[in-house]
């Protein structure tokens, strides 16, 4: 006679956790074995920097839009600040898209390649839409939520949930995570990259280029403009007129 397997008893109300909203993860079967991850702690005191007449200024010419007589810009929503106000001497950190080409996009902020990513946020967007988007020109990228009670008032970075727009048009719900273990390994995996795009191995079950994880990689001004608003520029390596990505975190 074999043995019985026990069967798994019906639970009980007490048992049952509310359900809590889930986003699409992204797969977890790479081709490639995982780094060991030997990323450190990001510095737990901001960075003072002395005011100069020089990086006030870049800060605020990165701040103008580029507008060309071809084309309109779509308007953002109404909950962006005026970049033209209260500018500041931004810190440089690193930003990371990255996601399956049919998968949604994340983007990793850190404050060097080296270190722990400071926020992940899994964007309304899928990653080859997003590209398209780099590809036509400029992307402005809006994410917006609600104003809570001075009680539970967190930090910025730390809201869970975003209301996603891009270029003006409202994209969906964007939603803050903890930093997975694919996330480290992609992020170790690109530790001794500071600026580039490309693929890696990605999801070893999908044939092709679906299969594979592309990133971009490059550093941002992240400017505070206020305890409910921060943009990051994207430092273009060319030095062209204007960041060719910005990403915009306020609280309306």
């Amino acid at each position: 006679m074999g043995e019985s397997r026990p069967r798994t008893s019906a639970a009980t109300s007490n048992d049952i956790e509310p359900p809590t909203p889930t986003t699409p993860k992204t797969p977890r079967a790479p081709s490639t074995p995982r780094q060991p991850v030997s990323l450190v702690q990001p510095s737990q005191k901001h960075k003072k920097h002395k005011p100069r007449v020089l990086r006030v200024f870049r800060s605020v010419f990165r701040s103008f839009p580029i507008i060309t007589p071809a084309c309109k810009f779509p308007s953002l929503p109404g909950g962006i600040p005026d970049p033209h106000k209260s500018i500041t001497s931004g810190t440089r950190v690193t930003g990371t898209l990255f996601g399956y080409r049919k998968g949604r996009v994340s983007l990793s902020v850190q404050e060097t390649p080296r270190c722990l990513p400071s926020l992940v946020v899994e964007l309304a967007m899928q990653t080859n839409a997003l590209q398209k988007e780099l590809g036509a020109g400029m992307v402005r990228i809006a994410l917006e939520c609600e104003k809570r009670a001075e009680k539970d008032r967190i930090k910025l970075f730390e809201e869970p949930l975003w209301t996603m727009y891009c270029n003006g048009k409202k994209a969906g719900y964007g939603v803050k995570r903890d930093a997975t273990e694919e996330d480290l390994n992609v992020m170790e995996l690109l530790k001794a990259v500071s600026m580039g795009a490309g693929v890696l191995p990605g999801n070893s079950e999908t044939e092709g280029i679906d299969g594979e994880l592309a990133y971009m990689r490059a550093y941002f001004e992240r400017v505070v403009g206020s305890k409910d608003s921060e943009t990051l520029y994207m430092i273009s390596p060319d030095g062209n007129n204007g960041p060719e990505l910005s990403v915009f975190l306020v609280r309306i």
